[in-house]
């Protein structure tokens, strides 16, 4: 009944502290890219892909007290740090989930910083695209992130580095 909201837990199990909404949001889509069995649906939003179905998990796992939520005021805006609870972990205990051993994956995706993982996200939307059109895409769409084709070959290379981490 629960599996979808299990696997975001299992995220947090594996992943642990991810600090920012849209890093949240990013890191499970590139996972799901890398056939990780996320169902979420995402759209192309402002900040590259969006799953709706996501944050309403998200709303609904913080509401059971299954993730902590912690809301930081840094000034102008406000920053979301999630993490598994103890009740969230007492639930994946009960709930015998078949999961693929992620952590390398998420270690890697939380390390990097949102810009870039809006890129790599961006990058991966447009995958069925040649090169060249998604670089279109990117200096279109991302026009104000100012993205340089430094910056796309890295995105690139780094999506060829997690496709080897999964091999593993």
């Amino acid at each position: 009944m629960l599996d979808d909201h299990a696997k975001v837990l299992k995220f947090f199990s594996q992943a642990g502290e991810v600090v920012g909404r849209k890093k949240l949001q990013k890191i499970i889509y590139i996972a799901k890219k890398m056939d990780i069995p996320f169902s979420e649906r995402y759209k192309f939003h402002m900040f590259g892909p969006y799953s709706e179905e996501l944050s309403l998990r998200m709303e609904e796992l913080s509401n059971l007290g299954f993730v902590h939520e912690i809301m930081e005021d840094k000034g102008h805006y406000q920053q979301y740090r999630y993490s598994l609870s103890e009740q969230g972990k007492s639930f994946l205990a009960l709930n015998r989930l078949e999961w693929p051993d992620c952590q390398p994956l998420f270690t890697s995706l939380n390390e990097q910083s949102s810009r870039f993982l809006e890129l790599v996200s961006t990058l991966l939307y447009f995958a069925d695209l040649s090169v060249e059109e998604i670089k279109e895409k990117v200096f279109t769409l991302k026009r104000k992130q100012n993205y340089s084709e430094a910056d796309i070959e890295a995105g690139f290379e780094y999506i060829e580095q997690l496709k080897k981490t999964m091999l593993n």
